[in-house]
Protein backbone atom coordinates (compact mmCIF):
# COMPACT_ATOMS: atom_id res chain seq x y z
CA UNK A 1 0.00 0.00 0.00
CA UNK A 2 2.66 2.43 1.45
CA UNK A 3 4.03 1.53 -2.29
CA UNK A 4 1.18 2.90 -4.24
CA UNK A 5 0.68 6.13 -2.05
CA UNK A 6 4.44 6.89 -2.95
CA UNK A 7 4.32 6.08 -6.79
CA UNK A 8 1.34 8.17 -6.88
CA UNK A 9 2.69 10.93 -5.57
CA UNK A 10 5.81 10.93 -7.73
CA UNK A 11 3.79 10.75 -10.79
CA UNK A 12 2.33 13.84 -9.71
CA UNK A 13 5.42 15.42 -8.70
CA UNK A 14 6.44 14.39 -12.04
CA UNK A 15 3.37 15.56 -13.86
CA UNK A 16 3.57 18.96 -12.23
CA UNK A 17 7.14 19.75 -13.21
CA UNK A 18 6.85 18.67 -17.03
CA UNK A 19 3.94 21.11 -16.83
CA UNK A 20 5.46 23.92 -15.21
CA UNK A 21 8.54 23.34 -16.82
CA UNK A 22 6.60 23.80 -20.98
CA UNK A 23 3.59 26.28 -19.72
CA UNK A 24 4.82 28.03 -16.53
CA UNK A 25 3.50 27.87 -12.75
CA UNK A 26 0.76 29.99 -13.02
CA UNK A 27 -0.94 28.32 -16.42
CA UNK A 28 -0.91 25.20 -15.17
CA UNK A 29 -3.80 23.82 -13.29
CA UNK A 30 -4.30 21.40 -10.60
CA UNK A 31 -7.10 19.43 -13.08
CA UNK A 32 -4.29 19.25 -15.64
CA UNK A 33 -1.44 17.87 -13.45
CA UNK A 34 -3.74 15.44 -12.15
CA UNK A 35 -4.85 14.38 -16.33
CA UNK A 36 -1.33 14.30 -17.14
CA UNK A 37 -0.71 11.38 -13.77
CA UNK A 38 -3.41 9.89 -14.82
CA UNK A 39 -5.39 10.32 -11.45
CA UNK A 40 -8.61 12.54 -10.02
CA UNK A 41 -7.97 15.73 -8.93
CA UNK A 42 -8.90 14.98 -5.36
CA UNK A 43 -6.07 12.67 -5.30
CA UNK A 44 -3.46 15.26 -6.03
CA UNK A 45 -5.55 17.36 -3.30
CA UNK A 46 -5.26 14.54 -0.18
CA UNK A 47 -1.35 14.55 -1.24
CA UNK A 48 -0.82 18.31 -1.60
CA UNK A 49 -3.43 20.21 0.21
CA UNK A 50 -3.29 22.50 -2.71
CA UNK A 51 -1.49 24.00 -5.63
CA UNK A 52 0.74 25.93 -3.32
CA UNK A 53 1.54 22.65 -1.96
CA UNK A 54 2.31 21.10 -4.83
CA UNK A 55 4.52 23.76 -6.17
CA UNK A 56 6.26 23.16 -3.01
CA UNK A 57 6.61 19.38 -2.96
CA UNK A 58 8.33 20.12 -6.63
CA UNK A 59 10.54 22.55 -5.60
CA UNK A 60 11.70 20.91 -2.18
CA UNK A 61 12.10 17.69 -4.11
CA UNK A 62 13.96 19.27 -7.14
CA UNK A 63 17.39 18.13 -8.01
CA UNK A 64 18.67 21.38 -6.47
CA UNK A 65 17.38 20.92 -2.83
CA UNK A 66 16.43 16.59 -2.39
CA UNK A 67 18.66 15.16 -0.14
CA UNK A 68 20.68 18.20 -0.19
CA UNK A 69 21.50 17.46 3.75
CA UNK A 70 22.81 13.96 3.20
CA UNK A 71 24.52 14.83 0.59
CA UNK A 72 27.16 17.46 2.21
CA UNK A 73 27.30 15.20 4.90
CA UNK A 74 28.86 12.30 2.57
CA UNK A 75 30.82 15.19 1.07
CA UNK A 76 32.60 16.20 4.42
CA UNK A 77 33.89 12.87 4.79
CA UNK A 78 35.25 12.76 1.29
CA UNK A 79 36.81 16.71 1.05
CA UNK A 80 40.31 16.86 2.24
CA UNK A 81 40.42 20.56 1.77
CA UNK A 82 37.91 23.38 2.08
CA UNK A 83 39.04 24.25 -1.24
CA UNK A 84 38.03 21.05 -2.77
CA UNK A 85 35.02 20.90 -0.61
CA UNK A 86 33.38 24.28 -2.03
CA UNK A 87 34.39 23.52 -5.68
CA UNK A 88 32.27 20.14 -5.58
CA UNK A 89 29.53 21.75 -3.97
CA UNK A 90 29.30 24.61 -6.41
CA UNK A 91 29.70 21.50 -9.14
CA UNK A 92 26.98 19.59 -7.62
CA UNK A 93 24.63 22.85 -7.19
CA UNK A 94 24.99 23.64 -10.75
CA UNK A 95 24.79 20.52 -12.44
CA UNK A 96 21.49 20.21 -10.33
CA UNK A 97 20.28 23.39 -11.67
CA UNK A 98 20.82 22.70 -15.19
CA UNK A 99 18.80 19.09 -14.79
CA UNK A 100 15.40 21.80 -14.42
CA UNK A 101 16.42 24.67 -16.48
CA UNK A 102 12.77 25.49 -17.57
CA UNK A 103 11.90 25.68 -14.13
CA UNK A 104 14.20 28.08 -13.25
CA UNK A 105 13.28 30.28 -15.74
CA UNK A 106 9.55 29.90 -14.65
CA UNK A 107 10.47 30.49 -11.50
CA UNK A 108 12.61 33.76 -12.21
CA UNK A 109 10.24 35.16 -15.29
CA UNK A 110 6.90 34.39 -13.11
CA UNK A 111 7.61 34.95 -9.33
CA UNK A 112 5.28 38.75 -9.63
CA UNK A 113 2.30 36.86 -10.41
CA UNK A 114 2.84 34.09 -7.48
CA UNK A 115 0.51 34.31 -4.52
CA UNK A 116 2.35 35.01 -1.48
CA UNK A 117 2.46 31.60 -0.28
CA UNK A 118 4.35 30.25 -3.31
CA UNK A 119 7.06 32.91 -2.62
CA UNK A 120 7.08 31.65 0.89
CA UNK A 121 7.50 28.33 0.05
CA UNK A 122 10.45 29.01 -2.33
CA UNK A 123 12.19 31.44 0.02
CA UNK A 124 11.43 28.19 3.12
CA UNK A 125 13.30 25.98 0.19
CA UNK A 126 16.22 28.22 -0.31
CA UNK A 127 16.77 28.78 3.87
CA UNK A 128 17.12 25.19 4.24
CA UNK A 129 19.49 24.82 1.54
CA UNK A 130 21.49 27.94 2.84
CA UNK A 131 21.34 26.10 6.70
CA UNK A 132 22.40 22.84 5.39
CA UNK A 133 25.32 24.77 3.24
CA UNK A 134 26.30 26.46 7.05
CA UNK A 135 26.30 24.03 8.67
CA UNK A 136 28.91 22.12 5.80
CA UNK A 137 30.81 25.51 5.67
CA UNK A 138 31.17 25.32 9.39
CA UNK A 139 32.47 21.99 9.50
CA UNK A 140 35.22 21.96 6.81
CA UNK A 141 36.91 25.52 8.12
CA UNK A 142 36.59 23.99 11.48
CA UNK A 143 38.99 20.77 10.52
CA UNK A 144 41.47 23.21 8.84
CA UNK A 145 41.20 25.65 11.79
CA UNK A 146 39.76 28.14 9.48
CA UNK A 147 37.93 31.35 10.88
CA UNK A 148 35.42 33.22 9.23
CA UNK A 149 34.74 37.17 9.18
CA UNK A 150 31.38 36.05 8.56
CA UNK A 151 28.33 33.83 10.40
CA UNK A 152 28.52 30.53 8.30
CA UNK A 153 24.59 31.38 7.68
CA UNK A 154 25.72 34.19 6.01
CA UNK A 155 28.62 32.78 4.14
CA UNK A 156 25.85 30.01 3.09
CA UNK A 157 23.83 32.70 1.57
CA UNK A 158 25.95 34.81 0.06
CA UNK A 159 27.50 31.43 -1.90
CA UNK A 160 23.95 30.16 -3.17
CA UNK A 161 22.96 33.88 -3.99
CA UNK A 162 25.89 33.88 -6.15
CA UNK A 163 25.30 30.19 -7.67
CA UNK A 164 21.36 30.83 -8.65
CA UNK A 165 22.67 33.92 -10.35
CA UNK A 166 24.82 32.70 -12.60
CA UNK A 167 22.29 29.76 -13.06
CA UNK A 168 19.95 32.84 -14.17
CA UNK A 169 21.84 34.28 -16.35
CA UNK A 170 22.73 31.12 -18.25
CA UNK A 171 19.10 29.95 -18.56
CA UNK A 172 17.96 33.56 -19.31
CA UNK A 173 20.14 34.57 -21.93
CA UNK A 174 23.17 34.08 -24.02
CA UNK A 175 26.16 36.17 -21.78
CA UNK A 176 28.96 34.22 -21.95
CA UNK A 177 31.73 36.84 -22.64
CA UNK A 178 33.13 36.69 -19.07
CA UNK A 179 33.89 33.62 -18.85
CA UNK A 180 35.58 30.83 -20.96
CA UNK A 181 33.76 28.20 -19.44
CA UNK A 182 31.63 27.03 -16.29
CA UNK A 183 35.32 25.48 -14.53
CA UNK A 184 36.65 28.93 -15.16
CA UNK A 185 33.86 30.63 -13.18
CA UNK A 186 33.89 28.07 -10.28
CA UNK A 187 37.31 28.30 -9.98
CA UNK A 188 36.98 32.16 -9.70
CA UNK A 189 34.31 31.89 -7.85
CA UNK A 190 36.53 29.67 -5.01
CA UNK A 191 39.13 31.90 -4.75
CA UNK A 192 37.18 35.23 -4.27
CA UNK A 193 34.84 33.19 -1.76
CA UNK A 194 37.89 32.07 0.42
CA UNK A 195 40.27 34.82 0.21
CA UNK A 196 37.18 37.21 0.99
CA UNK A 197 35.47 35.11 3.63
CA UNK A 198 38.13 33.83 5.85
CA UNK A 199 41.41 35.50 7.40
CA UNK A 200 44.71 34.62 5.56
CA UNK A 201 47.20 33.97 8.91
CA UNK A 202 44.67 31.07 9.57
CA UNK A 203 45.26 32.25 13.14
CA UNK A 204 42.00 33.52 15.19
CA UNK A 205 41.21 36.86 15.18
CA UNK A 206 38.95 37.61 18.01
CA UNK A 207 37.53 40.78 16.48
CA UNK A 208 36.61 39.51 13.31
CA UNK A 209 34.73 36.86 15.09
CA UNK A 210 30.88 37.76 14.16
CA UNK A 211 28.74 37.77 17.28
CA UNK A 212 25.30 38.06 16.96
CA UNK A 213 24.25 40.15 20.36
CA UNK A 214 21.60 37.58 22.80
CA UNK A 215 18.55 39.77 24.00
CA UNK A 216 16.62 37.56 26.50
CA UNK A 217 13.09 38.64 27.68
CA UNK A 218 12.78 39.24 31.46
CA UNK A 219 10.53 36.56 33.40
CA UNK A 220 7.56 39.26 33.60
CA UNK A 221 7.01 40.21 29.97
CA UNK A 222 7.36 36.48 28.89
CA UNK A 223 4.59 35.75 31.66
CA UNK A 224 2.48 39.06 30.39
CA UNK A 225 2.64 37.64 26.96
CA UNK A 226 1.65 34.28 28.01
CA UNK A 227 -1.00 35.83 29.67
CA UNK A 228 -2.32 38.27 26.92
CA UNK A 229 -1.87 34.67 24.36
CA UNK A 230 -4.43 32.62 26.79
CA UNK A 231 -7.26 35.52 26.67
CA UNK A 232 -6.70 35.65 22.98
CA UNK A 233 -7.94 31.96 22.59
CA UNK A 234 -6.30 28.57 22.87
CA UNK A 235 -4.67 28.42 20.04
CA UNK A 236 -2.79 31.88 20.45
CA UNK A 237 -1.79 30.73 24.02
CA UNK A 238 -0.63 27.26 22.44
CA UNK A 239 1.57 29.48 19.91
CA UNK A 240 3.33 31.05 22.79
CA UNK A 241 3.52 28.03 24.41
CA UNK A 242 5.69 26.42 22.09
CA UNK A 243 7.77 29.57 21.26
CA UNK A 244 8.77 29.88 25.01
CA UNK A 245 8.77 26.56 26.13
CA UNK A 246 10.23 24.47 22.82
CA UNK A 247 12.78 26.83 21.71
CA UNK A 248 11.12 26.73 17.93
CA UNK A 249 11.50 29.06 14.98
CA UNK A 250 8.05 30.11 13.20
CA UNK A 251 9.53 28.62 10.62
CA UNK A 252 10.15 25.25 12.31
CA UNK A 253 6.30 25.55 14.04
CA UNK A 254 4.46 25.97 11.10
CA UNK A 255 6.11 22.88 9.65
CA UNK A 256 4.69 20.74 12.08
CA UNK A 257 2.32 18.47 12.10
CA UNK A 258 -0.22 16.35 14.91
CA UNK A 259 1.91 13.40 14.46
CA UNK A 260 4.70 15.31 15.31
CA UNK A 261 3.61 15.35 18.85
CA UNK A 262 5.50 13.21 21.81
CA UNK A 263 4.03 13.39 25.40
CA UNK A 264 2.76 10.38 28.00
CA UNK A 265 2.75 11.32 31.66
CA UNK A 266 6.69 11.41 31.90
CA UNK A 267 7.97 13.19 28.53
CA UNK A 268 6.49 15.92 26.18
CA UNK A 269 8.54 16.09 22.78
CA UNK A 270 8.25 17.74 19.55
CA UNK A 271 9.46 16.29 16.99
CA UNK A 272 11.28 18.06 14.21
CA UNK A 273 11.28 16.52 10.80
CA UNK A 274 12.73 19.77 8.42
CA UNK A 275 16.55 21.66 8.84
CA UNK A 276 17.88 19.51 11.77
CA UNK A 277 15.96 16.30 12.13
CA UNK A 278 15.81 16.43 16.06
CA UNK A 279 13.08 16.10 19.12
CA UNK A 280 12.88 18.85 21.12
CA UNK A 281 11.25 19.11 24.68
CA UNK A 282 8.36 20.90 25.33
CA UNK A 283 8.81 22.24 29.19
CA UNK A 284 6.38 22.20 31.61
CA UNK A 285 8.27 25.39 33.69
CA UNK A 286 8.98 28.28 31.44
CA UNK A 287 10.89 31.34 33.44
CA UNK A 288 9.72 29.55 36.72
CA UNK A 289 6.55 29.66 36.30
CA UNK A 290 4.60 26.46 35.14
CA UNK A 291 2.32 25.85 32.88
CA UNK A 292 0.06 22.66 33.78
CA UNK A 293 1.58 18.80 32.89
CA UNK A 294 3.13 16.70 30.28
CA UNK A 295 -0.13 15.59 29.17
CA UNK A 296 -2.47 18.76 30.14
CA UNK A 297 -1.13 21.91 28.38
CA UNK A 298 -1.72 25.18 26.42
CA UNK A 299 -0.66 23.09 23.70
CA UNK A 300 -2.58 19.44 24.33
CA UNK A 301 -6.00 22.04 25.32
CA UNK A 302 -5.73 23.03 21.90
CA UNK A 303 -5.48 20.44 19.91
CA UNK A 304 -8.19 18.79 22.16
CA UNK A 305 -10.52 21.19 21.28
CA UNK A 306 -10.40 20.86 17.93
CA UNK A 307 -12.75 19.32 15.62
CA UNK A 308 -11.51 19.31 12.35
CA UNK A 309 -9.09 16.47 10.39
CA UNK A 310 -6.14 18.91 9.59
CA UNK A 311 -2.80 17.29 10.09
CA UNK A 312 -1.31 20.57 10.42
CA UNK A 313 -0.59 21.35 14.25
CA UNK A 314 -1.76 24.46 14.21
CA UNK A 315 -4.42 26.14 11.98
CA UNK A 316 -5.07 29.80 11.09
CA UNK A 317 -8.15 31.59 11.68
CA UNK A 318 -9.57 30.16 8.79
CA UNK A 319 -9.00 26.39 9.29
CA UNK A 320 -6.23 26.18 7.13
CA UNK A 321 -2.67 25.12 7.88
CA UNK A 322 -0.62 28.58 9.70
CA UNK A 323 1.87 29.81 8.16
CA UNK A 324 5.25 31.34 9.63
CA UNK A 325 4.02 34.96 8.37
CA UNK A 326 0.87 34.32 10.54
CA UNK A 327 2.56 33.04 13.41
CA UNK A 328 4.45 36.32 13.20
CA UNK A 329 1.62 38.48 12.82
CA UNK A 330 0.02 36.99 15.89
CA UNK A 331 3.09 37.73 17.96
CA UNK A 332 2.95 41.58 16.81
CA UNK A 333 -0.06 41.15 18.02
CA UNK A 334 0.22 39.73 21.04
CA UNK A 335 2.66 41.52 22.27
CA UNK A 336 1.76 45.05 20.67
CA UNK A 337 2.37 48.10 23.14
CA UNK A 338 4.77 46.01 25.47
CA UNK A 339 8.29 47.37 25.81
CA UNK A 340 11.52 45.01 26.63
CA UNK A 341 14.12 46.51 28.82
CA UNK A 342 15.93 48.11 26.04
CA UNK A 343 12.48 50.11 24.89
CA UNK A 344 11.73 48.30 22.01
CA UNK A 345 8.76 46.08 21.03
CA UNK A 346 9.38 41.93 21.67
CA UNK A 347 10.38 40.72 18.36
CA UNK A 348 9.56 36.71 18.18
CA UNK A 349 13.41 35.53 17.78
CA UNK A 350 13.62 37.01 21.29
CA UNK A 351 11.12 33.80 22.00
CA UNK A 352 13.63 31.52 21.08
CA UNK A 353 16.70 33.35 22.38
CA UNK A 354 15.03 33.35 26.10
CA UNK A 355 14.31 29.35 25.88
CA UNK A 356 18.08 28.89 24.68
CA UNK A 357 19.08 30.94 27.44
CA UNK A 358 17.62 29.64 30.16
CA UNK A 359 18.08 26.05 28.85
CA UNK A 360 21.65 26.92 29.69
CA UNK A 361 20.79 28.29 33.10
CA UNK A 362 19.14 25.74 33.84
CA UNK A 363 22.12 23.61 33.53
CA UNK A 364 22.22 22.18 29.96
CA UNK A 365 26.02 22.38 28.55
CA UNK A 366 26.87 23.58 25.19
CA UNK A 367 27.45 19.68 23.34
CA UNK A 368 23.90 19.24 24.30
CA UNK A 369 22.69 22.44 23.34
CA UNK A 370 23.87 21.97 20.03
CA UNK A 371 21.86 18.49 19.81
CA UNK A 372 18.33 19.67 20.52
CA UNK A 373 18.43 23.14 18.64
CA UNK A 374 21.01 21.86 15.59
CA UNK A 375 22.93 24.84 15.87
CA UNK A 376 26.89 24.66 16.06
CA UNK A 377 28.44 25.48 19.30
CA UNK A 378 30.01 28.68 17.81
CA UNK A 379 26.48 30.04 17.46
CA UNK A 380 25.83 29.13 20.90
CA UNK A 381 28.87 30.98 22.85
CA UNK A 382 26.95 33.90 23.21
CA UNK A 383 23.91 32.45 24.45
CA UNK A 384 26.59 30.97 26.93
CA UNK A 385 28.18 34.24 27.96
CA UNK A 386 24.69 35.88 28.50
CA UNK A 387 23.74 32.46 30.64
CA UNK A 388 26.65 33.22 32.67
CA UNK A 389 26.19 36.98 33.14
CA UNK A 390 22.33 36.24 34.41
CA UNK A 391 23.49 33.81 36.96
CA UNK A 392 26.60 36.02 38.21
CA UNK A 393 23.62 38.40 39.12
CA UNK A 394 21.53 36.17 40.25
CA UNK A 395 24.23 35.36 42.79
CA UNK A 396 24.52 38.97 43.62
CA UNK A 397 21.01 39.63 44.41
CA UNK A 398 21.25 36.36 46.64
CA UNK A 399 24.09 37.48 48.29
CA UNK A 400 22.76 40.87 48.90
CA UNK A 401 19.98 39.35 50.29
CA UNK A 402 21.61 37.39 52.94
CA UNK A 403 24.06 39.89 53.95
CA UNK A 404 20.73 41.97 54.69
CA UNK A 405 19.40 38.98 56.51
CA UNK A 406 22.56 38.53 58.69
CA UNK A 407 22.41 42.35 59.57
CA UNK A 408 18.93 42.06 60.65
CA UNK A 409 19.60 39.25 62.78
CA UNK A 410 22.46 41.38 64.78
Amino acid sequence: MSGEIISTRQRLINAAMELFATQGITETTTKAVAELAKVNEVTLFRHFGNKHGLVLAVISESPVFKELGESLKTQVSQSNSVNQALKNYCEERLTALEQVPELIRSVVGESGKYPIENRQALGRSLAQANNYVAEYLATMMEHEQLYTQLPPQKLASLLNSILVGYAVIEFTSEFHELWHDRDEFLENLVALFLKVATNSSNQINHESIATDKVVDLPANLVSLILQRAKKSGLRDYALMYVLFGAGLSSEEIANLERSHQINDAKQHLLQITQGSIRQVPVNQWIMGKQYGSYTRNPLTQWLKSRKDNHSALFLNDGGMPISEVEIQQRWQILTEGLLTPEGQQPVIEQAQQTWCVEMLMKGMNLEDMSIITGWNITKLQPYARRAREKSVLEQAIRLDHKSRQVNRES
